[in-house]
């Protein structure tokens, strides 16, 4: 490549992120999901499209696949509450089991009695179909206001079913007859066992590091931040585990440590991991030749119709029996189990591997991700709301921004009062700090000044906390605290009284 065709590159890379860019606001205004124009963008290019570039390369589109994902998990990952996927984790893991277990059985049944596929093929596409999508989980959830039980549960499985998935694609991929069913489930179990145990350690050690280093500029702490996340995946692959699973969890043990600079830090990885959806949806319908569709278009429905209505909902109701989870959450949890890109690159691992009727596997996953994304996704909100789900806003949690004063053996912390923040109304006296942690500073409508304890604060205020180490921690949960609960919260925020919601209305109105 000389330097003129890196230019050219350059240029079509640049204008091809920013018709991206531009689409996500066409996607957040119609509801259509924003992988679906991604897709849409590299089949323009491609050679049935107005680009013509002729590309075919199913093991390359496959490794920038798997590193898509790991950047698109590790940002998930940062994003997601513990207090919100603790509960949910018995759930999501038996949804990533035993949920695709029965998923697998009953789509390839389906796809093999119905749509006439072989054996093999039906197999391969009830793995590759059965793993739920972090990518389109992350993206169409957040904009929807479900219960946080839901979301947890959602997200948490999406983040673990990647490994059984890869596992049993690769076993139905290779030459030869299929290991026992109990093998797999053991070599499962081992490598779920191992990734988990590997990112925890690797999010554990890297989040104290992180803590106890003062690092010479802010902007190194995401990228610190982003490659200990990277590095859990690559040593839970290289280690035999589950590299997808020990990078999601890392990523939740980050997130949740209450990091220097942390909304900077999932700002820079929710950019990254746009740029990571961007370029794998791009590329994957790149890889697509849309005339060599039509054949596959009336099995990839059919397909697409038993995993939906069928395999999905019996594979959640099946798998939440042990609990007490009332059917409109199941309802939802069975129309919400999104798929994405993931589908789309396991289906090139039988590509790479030279299985027979390979390319028409990739085109029948290729048709039903499209159509019934297009479908699951745009009716996910009207669905809740007809359910009863999602009814209400519950305050959000405040975003502190922590910088560290290494000289000065303290913190400088800043936050802003949000819209549901219950904060609005509260005097600076009746914040009830810590002994060593202040407000400083407040800023108001552009302007700043220095509070009094009688400064009531507004919706929008920006705050600025100065803290000694010792009291850090106890000034960000008193913040927390009084945001979630108001001025009579719990001194360290675990205590909050809770009030009826027509008292907590009144509050806000007197305030």
């Amino acid at each position: 490549m000389t330097v003129e065709h890196l230019n050219e590159l350059l240029l079509i890379c640049s204008l091809v992120l920013l018709v991206a860019v531009a689409a996500v606001r066409l996607s957040s205004r119609s509801g259509l999901p924003s992988l679906l124009i991604y897709l849409g963008i590299g089949i323009a290019m491609g050679q049935d499209g107005v680009g013509g570039v002729i590309f075919d390369n199913a093991e390359l589109t496959q490794l920038l696949g798997y590193a898509a994902l790991v950047v698109i998990l590790a940002e998930g990952g940062l994003g997601t509450k513990w207090k919100e996927i603790k509960p949910a984790l018995p759930q999501a893991a038996i949804l990533s089991t035993v949920g695709v277990a029965v998923s697998v059985g009953v789509t390839a049944a389906g796809a093999h009695y119905l749509a006439g596929l072989e054996w093999r093929q039906a197999l391969l596409i009830g793995a590759v179909v059965s793993s739920t999508d972090a990518a389109a989980v992350f993206s169409v959830l957040r904009s929807v206001p479900l219960p946080s039980r839901l979301t947890g549960v959602l997200e948490a499985e999406s983040g673990f079913n990647d490994a059984p998935v890869v596992i049993l694609v690769v076993a139905f991929s290779t030459a030869g007859p299929t290991e026992h069913w109990y093998v797999l489930l053991g070599e499962i179990a081992l490598e779920l066992a191992i990734g988990a145990a590997i990112g925890l350690a690797i999010g554990w050690i890297g989040a104290y590091g992180m803590r106890h280093v003062a690092l010479p500029a802010s902007g190194l702490y995401p990228i610190a931040v982003m490659a200990i996340a990277v590095s859990a995946y690559a040593a839970g692959a290289l280690a035999h585990g589950s590299g997808f699973l020990a990078v999601y969890l890392a990523a939740v043990v980050l997130g949740n440590a209450k990091l220097p600079h942390a909304p900077a830090t999932r700002g820079f990885a929710e950019g990254v991991g746009w740029i990571g959806q961007i370029g794998m949806f791009v590329l994957l319908g790149l890889l697509v030749t849309p005339h060599n569709l039509l054949d596959d278009i009336v099995p990839a429905l059919l397909i697409g119709m038993i995993l939906t209505l069928v395999a999905r909902p019996l594979s959640v109701f099946s798998s939440l029996l042990p609990f007490r989870v009332p059917w409109q959450e199941k309802t939802l949890l069975s129309w919400a189990g999104l798929r994405g890109a993931v589908p789309i690159v396991l289906a090139t691992i039988p590509m790479v591997g030279d299985v027979p009727g390979s390319e028409t596997v990739f085109n029948i996953v290729f048709v039903l991700v499209v159509v019934y994304t297009l479908i699951q996704g745009p009716t996910l909100p009207w669905l809740a709301r007809r359910l009863r789900l999602g009814e209400g806003e519950e305050p959000a949690d405040l975003g502190i921004e922590s910088a560290p004063l290494e000289r000065l053996r303290g913190h400088l912390l800043s936050t802003s009062i949000g819209p549901t923040s219950l904060m609005h109304g509260v005097e600076v006296g009746e914040l009830r700090m810590p002994a060593g942690a202040a407000v400083t500073l407040v800023v108001r409508d552009g302007t700043s000044f220095v509070p009094s304890p009688t400064t009531v604060l507004r919706r929008g205020d920006e705050l600025l906390v100065v803290a000694t180490d010792p009291v850090r921690d106890a000034a960000e949960r008193r913040l927390q605290a009084v945001s979630q609960g108001g001025k009579l919260a719990g001194w360290l925020g675990t205590g909050a009284p809770q009030q009826p919601q027509e008292k907590r209305g009144r509050r806000r109105e007197v305030g």
